[in-house]
């Protein structure tokens, strides 16, 4: 449930087209609705947080997450599940109707077909090779359902940094950059000192036997020289996502803050 359609429900009340036993219907799981006995929803998270409850994949059965999702589905607009490898999602698609498969990303979500922008700005999102792609894919999936622009531009990873410099309009025009990297993890290092927005890092467990799973570019990351840099955790696309976004959502209510007058600016003598 969000913001609106709360208003919306407490209005309709009021103006007499719901009933209030119908509104505590509506509402009577007002903390946690219970999932069989393995799971509960917290349907109000995005009132709280902005961001809907998310379904983790891994560790979880197809019909545990088929059984979760359409009870979310009642209340969401938009019901996302991260990391469902193929298998589970061919499961899934005989049990969940509408259910859309982001291969590359591993996502699986119940969704209108086209999900418009509700806030200004845009997160761009830059890969260092194409085997970051599934964690850049992840974020780049999880910023669009959430309602946010999205831009793309892969494969600029410092071994050719020509191809990172040929598209620095991508930089220039962000308001929130994420930026994968594996190997040695430098990429986020070098864009943050061409951007001068916020740059979220993501070191993925792509590399040779010294990047130690993803251990490598986690500590180049934390290390960069270049401030204004934020890393999150290996292969975390999501979180980076969600952060990106929440970066966004402060700007936007930040944006709507009238500005001090003149009087609230005057200086008050001690008298």
């Amino acid at each position: 449930m969000t913001d609106e359609t709360l208003r919306s429900l407490l209005e309709a009340v009021a103006n007499g087209n719901v009933t209030p036993d119908a509104a505590q219907e509506k509402l009577k799981h007002l903390a946690y609705e219970p999932v069989g006995d393995f799971a509960k929803i917290d349907h109000h998270r995005a009132l709280r947080t902005g961001f809907p409850e998310v379904i983790w994949g891994l560790g979880k059965t197809p019909d545990q997450i088929a059984q979760i999702m359409e009870v979310m589905r009642q209340h969401n607009s938009v019901v996302m599940a991260t990391r469902i490898e193929p298998t589970v999602y061919e499961v899934l698609e005989t049990k969940v109707k509408g259910l859309r498969y982001y291969s590359r990303a591993r996502i699986c979500a119940i969704a209108p077909p086209t999900i418009e922008s509700r806030h200004p700005g845009a997160i761009a999102i830059l890969s260092a090779g194409t085997s970051d792609l599934p964690i850049a894919e992840e974020a780049a999936v999880t910023a669009e359902l959430s309602g946010f622009c999205v831009q793309r531009l892969w494969d600029v990873g410092v071994a050719g940094i020509h191809r990172l410099l040929n598209n620095r309009h991508v930089i220039e025009s962000a308001s929130v950059l994420i930026v994968v990297a594996g190997m040695e993890g430098a990429l986020p290092s070098v864009v943050a000192g061409l951007a001068d927005c916020p740059v979220i890092a993501v070191p993925t467990s792509i590399g040779y036997g010294a990047s130690f799973g993803g251990l490598a570019p986690l500590l180049t990351m934390l290390n960069s020289c270049a401030p204004g840099v934020g890393v999150v955790n290996i292969d975390n696309g999501f979180g980076a996502a969600v952060l990106a976004g929440q970066i966004l959502r402060t700007a936007d209510k930040l944006s709507d803050l009238s500005s001090p007058s003149s009087e609230d600016l005057t200086y008050q003598g001690a008298g």
